[in-house]
């Protein structure tokens, strides 16, 4: 089950989840670039202990801030929990808005190159000279397709798709157009998707959620991040939406325009949820922001569980 930040696929998995113990226990695996970090429980609306305690949940809590995950890694530990859930005859289910994971899985990996600590770290620090629009600017000259999907301060995939372009010579969007490695064995799972009909009720929630995440200690949370003393705002932990901009606020001192800041990203992503569940094949699309939309949802999630 995918869709965009705010949607309620938390809400839609746990009752899944109760409406289905009578003949089978769920497992969740999230599919969240986000909840697999240590220490960021707030700011990534990760769920709770009592809902965690209720339903299994897996990848999340799994690396340190100042680690790296990737989609490659995400694919090799969600193949490995789906036979291990299967195993002991309870269901898998996948929830999460992280679409180059779920495309990862479903569609197989792109052969486009591997990281580059040294290449990522000289574009961060031409980051740091010129800005990230600066960057985005280069890439649109080498790499128009990638640039015009991607906001100017896109920073952590304006630096991958560079990276591309500077260790292969070949711009990232051909090799997309290339093709995956193959498809993996999840290639068939259902996918059920949660799409608002309507942007501004999404947007509305956002904004409800961001002020609850401020409410229950947002800035402090990052503030105890930036205390440890070995990680900075380069990371990818330190990337995600509400955490980037908590650390520039804690930075530069001024706080006030953090909520502003932090709902506009919050849209932004979610925008390019969207964009990415629309263009995969074969979903089944249930509107988050109508009348009765979890009975709908666990409707779809029941009827693609029973045509599996």
């Amino acid at each position: 089950m995918a869709g965009p930040t705010a949607s309620g696929k938390t809400a839609l998995a746990l009752a899944f989840a109760r409406a289905l113990a009578h003949e089978r226990a769920v497992e969740i695996i999230s599919v969240d670039s986000a909840l697999v970090y240590r220490g960021m429980d707030i700011g990534t609306a990760k769920p709770s202990a009592a809902e965690r305690a209720a339903v299994p949940h897996h990848l999340i809590d799994i690396v340190d801030p100042g680690q790296a995950y990737s989609a490659a890694r995400f694919v090799a530990d969600a193949q490995r929990l789906i036979r291990e859930i299967t195993q002991r005859g309870h269901l898998p289910l996948l929830v999460g808005g992280t679409m180059l994971y779920f495309k990862a899985l479903r569609e197989g990996l792109d052969t486009m190159p591997a990281a580059d600590a040294g290449v990522r770290q000289r574009i961060d620090a031409e980051a740091t000279a010129r800005g990230w629009p600066a960057l985005h600017a280069e890439l649109a000259r080498v790499d128009p397709a990638t640039a015009a999907r991607l906001a100017p301060a896109d920073a952590q995939r304006i630096q991958r798709a560079l990276e591309v372009w500077r260790l292969s010579g070949r711009p990232l969007s051909a090799w997309h157009q290339a093709g995956p490695r193959g498809a993996t064995p999840a290639a068939t799972l259902p996918l059920v998707s949660l799409e608002p009909s309507s942007r501004a009720w999404l947007h509305e929630r956002i904004g409800q959620r961001l002020d609850a995440m401020l409410a229950a200690g947002l800035v402090d949370e990052v503030r105890a991040l930036r205390a440890r003393g070995d990680l900075h705002a380069g990371l990818p932990a330190m990337r995600c939406v509400g955490y980037r901009q908590a650390w520039l606020a804690l930075e530069s001192g001024h706080h006030d325009g953090l909520r502003d800041s932090a709902v506009a990203a919050t849209r932004q992503l979610a925008k390019r949820q969207l964009t990415w569940l629309r263009s995969m094949p074969s979903r089944h699309v249930v509107e988050c922001d109508a009348a009765q939309a979890q009975t709908a949802g666990l409707r779809a999630l029941l009827e693609a569980l029973h045509a599996d």
